[in-house]
């Protein structure tokens, strides 16, 4: 109770924080509604790259177009707005490297709110507008039979895959502790683990599959749980039951994070600059 009303006490700070970043970011009114509209490509190009397989064939690893793109849809709004929300902490190892971490760590507040707040790239808000449409876009095309649980799973998968990329960026940027040139290391996990659940599932194999897809979790993202809103079995074998729990491993991933974290945040030692 008490450490949630120091939590609470700190809230004034980290909001003058994110205002203080709004205001600078909007101050030059023309530049930042550049950034917002240019920002969207990504996402776009991830949703046209699916769409241009699809004037080739009918079906990508056994799904239709409309199935294909629910998971697309699941997988763009969760990336996105952790983006938004995290991506900014790959900018950690600067601060490592600089020694700028050392000012972070003398106020008395979260080193990792701090970091998220002090550079948030509010561009990236159309991303995460684009890939809410998306997914709202793909699940009124499939004509889902809707149910309350069908409702919850809808809603709950994208706020668990937010939580579950938030995770992967928090730990990626972790490794900056100990291996300051970890840069490309964590993209091949963040982005890489954007494009793996992207497409369904059924398109990978061997080894491959078995690392990203139940290993590291990407595979719970946003294909078993589009299996389940879709009511299809399971090409690979496993139960339907497990499409409706799938958002639950966002809760183990965000738990390693937090330990890798905290564990870089005690092996830190300052530069002395």
């Amino acid at each position: 109770m008490a450490e949630w009303a120091h939590g609470r006490s700190r809230l004034p700070a980290y909001l003058a924080l994110l205002r203080g970043q709004a205001r600078s970011q909007a101050s030059y009114r023309t530049s930042f509604v550049v950034d917002l509209v240019s920002n969207v490509g990504a996402t776009v190009l991830d949703v046209l790259t699916v769409l241009v397989l699809f004037r080739v064939t009918r079906e990508l690893g056994g799904f239709d177009r409309t199935e294909a793109m629910v998971m697309v849809g699941l997988s763009s709004a969760a990336f996105a707005t952790a983006d938004l929300a995290v991506g900014n902490v790959d900018g950690l190892r600067q601060y490592v490297r600089t020694g700028l971490f050392d000012a972070v760590l003398v106020r008395p507040l979260g080193a990792l709110p701090q970091l998220l707040l002090m550079d948030l790239p509010l561009r990236k808000t159309s991303r995460a507008v684009f890939g809410i449409g998306v997914l709202v876009v793909a699940l009124a095309t499939a004509e889902l039979s809707w149910t309350p649980a069908r409702v919850a799973l809808a809603v709950l998968t994208p706020l668990a895959g937010v939580v579950f990329f938030g995770a992967i960026f928090v730990a990626t940027a972790s490794l900056s502790f100990w291996w300051i040139d970890s840069g490309e290391v964590g993209a091949a996990f963040t982005y890489g683990g954007r494009d793996f659940t992207t497409y369904p599932m059924t398109v990978y194999s061997g080894w491959f599959r078995a690392v990203f897809a139940y290993g590291m979790g990407f595979g719970f993202v946003a294909y078993y749980p589009a299996l389940a809103l879709l009511g299809r079995a399971d090409p690979l074998g496993l139960p339907q039951w497990v499409g409706w729990v799938a958002p639950a491993v966002a809760l183990p991933v965000a738990a390693v994070a937090a330990t890798v974290w905290r564990l870089g945040v005690r092996h830190y030692r300052s530069t002395g600059s």
